[in-house]
């Protein structure tokens, strides 16, 4: 072949490779930012975990329906639940990604927030009367003032436990003038009927359990000093899968809606998953709580933040914190607003 000839086909072969070579990076330039810029299955959860409580009836109802496995599902997604025995298993749960949405109280959940807990409190899933302080049927005792020197069951860090040191603190009393016993909530009634201790911070369903079937006595009582009942979001998860959230506030809001609407049903709701007998549903149900007002902001706000100076008082609350700017990072209402219509 002539030299001219040969030179020109060289040429012609290199240029024809860097073409492929150029068009191939081009290519895959092209896939690169279209694979960024579209979204993927990534930016869904593989599991949604939620926990459910007797103390929460809401979330017993929507366990039981499976409206919210329904919904996911749509999407490939997973629901799990797990049982939360008190708002301090809930948070214990929450700090640890064992789940991604946990129900409280409100006081609670300050005391989380307050002792690094990353959550949001997003949703009122209800605002019971479900604490207050129980004796056995034959007990002396009549006043708070009369728990001085006494042992009393309450399960730290939960409603119930903030409720007994709110009730101290009114009465002139503190945490180290009685002998506090830390039960769990099943453990500490258990202990009240066995005589184990003189009093109990009781809470529902378990404390209407021991009123209707011992005759135990609520000998104090005040609502004022009870914080509302909070569905939590770890704070992560919240920012990771914003859409996931609006799912399960969607849920759990056709299931309160369905509560009201269906009083008796969800009586039978809770008897099975508590295995409680009918007058003890009722008394919890019909007698101490309210599921009317799901919408978190500043009411709530002004419940827990009153708790605060007690909470210092008492060492659950570094006196360092400013519980107003705790209360207000952690109360996020913008959830709620876009589920809930006035």
């Amino acid at each position: 072949m002539p030299q001219f000839f040969q030179s020109t086909r060289r040429k012609f072969l290199s240029l024809f490779a860097l073409g492929v070579i150029t068009v191939g990076s081009l290519n895959a330039c092209s896939n690169q930012q279209t694979s960024s810029s579209t979204p993927s299955s990534a930016n869904a959860p593989q599991v949604v975990r939620l926990d459910y409580a007797y103390y929460n009836p809401v979330s017993l109802v929507l366990k039981k329906k499976g409206w919210l496995e329904e919904e996911l599902q749509k999407s490939n997604i997973k629901v799990e639940w797990v049982l939360s025995q008190g708002s301090n298993k809930a948070l214990e749960f929450l700090n640890s990604s064992s789940i991604d949405f946990g129900s409280t109280s409100g006081a609670s959940a300050l005391v989380g927030k307050a002792n690094g807990n990353p959550i949001k409190s997003i949703y009122i899933y209800s605002k019971p009367e479900w604490t207050a302080l129980v004796v056995p049927a034959n007990s002396s005792i009549q006043s708070v003032a009369d728990l001085k020197g006494k042992r009393i069951a309450a399960t730290r860090g939960t409603d119930p436990f903030i409720f007994l040191l709110r009730a101290l603190n009114e009465a002139g009393l503190s945490d180290k003038d009685v002998e506090i016993v830390p039960l769990q909530h099943a453990d500490g009634k258990a202990a009240l009927e066995k005589g184990d201790v003189d009093a109990w911070a009781g809470l529902d369903p378990f404390m209407a359990q021991t009123e209707v079937e011992k005759n135990s006595k609520l000998f104090y009582r005040n609502p004022q000093f009870i914080s509302q009942g909070f569905l939590n979001v770890r704070e992560s998860f919240a920012q990771q899968y914003p859409n996931q959230v609006l799912q399960v506030l969607t849920a759990y809001e056709k299931a309160r809606q369905w509560a009201i609407a269906n009083p008796d049903e969800l009586q039978k709701i809770v008897i099975e998953e508590a295995k409680l007998s009918e007058p003890v549903a009722q008394k919890q149900l019909k007698e101490r709580t309210n599921l009317t007002e799901p919408v978190i902001g500043d009411e709530q706000k002004q419940v827990i933040t009153a708790a605060g100076t007690v909470l210092k008082s008492s060492g659950i609350i570094p006196e360092s914190i400013n519980v107003t700017e705790v209360v207000n990072t952690l109360i996020d209402p913008q959830y709620v607003n876009k589920v809930v219509k006035p």
